[in-house]
């Protein structure tokens, strides 16, 4: 990917920063909340509280990004907004106290990662398949951020927890500084009003299997840790855990661009569907294997790395012109926000009952039924 061409390294040093950010808040913001001392339904409620803004937020963004252009602009503000509402996590530990700083900081926290998907798609230009390559440097910023963070804690407390957040997300918005628009030539002129693109049904299909898929993570992202606690992992361990899940992802980051044009992306999304029925039936059911739960996270590849990767690749192809900024905010809204806030709401109430292996496998039934859905609706692109 020639330099001169794209701004590689500012767009990958975006990436880095922005998972680091994730890597703190992914794996320990439940451990925080229990060492604050809330119960696991309560613990539930409050990351999906995190999610559900990206149901809103990311459509509000992109409309605006869309209509009015700049959104290294609007990343950049909702940047340091979202660090300077965060930072009032300090000062309370009350339940509504978190929630309402969750809630407006989440709001502008959601709105960066849309619109600089779409930002780094237009600089990519015609060599869209390239996307992971830089994109793999976010998964590095999620892998060192969370190894650390997880040998810190065996000797601090989760009190550290905010403050790591509130550093990552002061670099996230340094970064965005550096980080030119794009050029306005990579866009279609073509455009389509937003409804006629969404009420087809090959696309009402891919956004039901991305609702379904972050609904089967939602376990995963909020209990994980607490469940791997549970069963004697230590906490450098468990950090150890979501790193290898996290390097799978950048080793596969480092082939999509060859297996996307190869393959299609239609049935790298059916596969990866698959792989992660399996993953979770596998965390489910033998959490105190080691082994098991190392080749688990080596479907992280699958769960999250695969399918972020094609599913990018799949709006991009179907909504263009001033449609990306939008396209790009559904796909966050549909999946990252209703589909993971519900997976983390339901998390939280079945946890204790009927307990953790049930709770899994209703991820994995989750990822086959969007399987089904795939395999009878979903088109891939070039089919159009």
């Amino acid at each position: 990917m020639p330099a001169t061409q794209t701004p590689y390294w500012r767009l990958s040093g975006f990436y880095f920063f922005y998972f680091a950010s994730l890597g703190v808040l992914v794996p320990y913001w439940g451990l925080y909340l229990q060492w604050q001392g809330f119960s696991a339904k309560e613990i539930g409620e409050l990351t999906a509280i995190l999610l559900a803004t990206r149901i809103v937020a990311p459509n509000i963004w992109g409309w605006i990004a869309d209509r009015h252009g700049q959104r290294m602009r609007i990343v950049r503000f909702a940047s340091l907004a979202g660090a300077i509402s965060f930072s009032a996590i300090v000062f309370d530990s009350s339940y509504f106290w978190i929630a309402g700083v969750m809630l407006v900081f989440s709001f502008f926290w959601n709105a960066s990662l849309p619109q600089f998907e779409a930002t780094t798609l237009q600089h990519l230009g015609d060599r869209t398949h390239h996307y992971s390559k830089i994109r793999l440097w976010g998964s590095i910023g999620f892998i060192i951020t969370v190894a650390a963070l997880g040998t810190l804690l065996e000797t601090f407390n989760a009190n550290i927890v905010p403050y790591a957040m509130l550093l990552s997300m002061g670099a996230i918005w340094l970064i965005s500084l550096s980080v030119p628009e794009s050029a306005s030539r990579h866009l279609h002129l073509s455009h389509k009003p937003l409804f006629s693109i969404v009420k087809r049904p090959e696309v009402l299909a891919f956004l039901a299997i991305c609702f379904l898929i972050q609904v089967s993570h939602g376990p995963y992202y909020t209990f994980y840790t607490i469940y791997l606690e549970q069963h004697g992992y230590s906490r450098s361990l468990i950090g150890q855990l979501w790193a290898i899940g996290v390097i799978a992802e950048v080793i596969i980051f480092l082939f999509m661009h060859r297996w996307l044009p190869r393959f299609g992306i239609r049935k790298v999304l059916l596969a990866s569907l698959l792989l992660s029925t399996v993953r979770w039936l596998l965390i489910g059911f033998f959490p105190d294997s080691l082994e098991l739960l190392i080749f688990a996270q080596l479907l992280h590849a699958a769960s999250f790395g695969t399918f972020h990767a094609a599913a990018i690749a799949w709006v991009h192809h179907y909504f263009v012109g001033k449609n990306q900024g939008r396209g790009q905010a559904l796909y966050s809204s549909i999946g990252f926000g209703a589909g993971g806030a519900i997976g983390s709401l339901c998390s939280g109430y079945f946890w204790l009952s009927p307990g953790p292996t049930t709770t899994f496998s209703f991820a994995a039934i989750a990822t086959l039924l969007a399987f089904i859905i795939g395999v009878f609706w979903l088109k891939d692109p070039s089919q159009n």
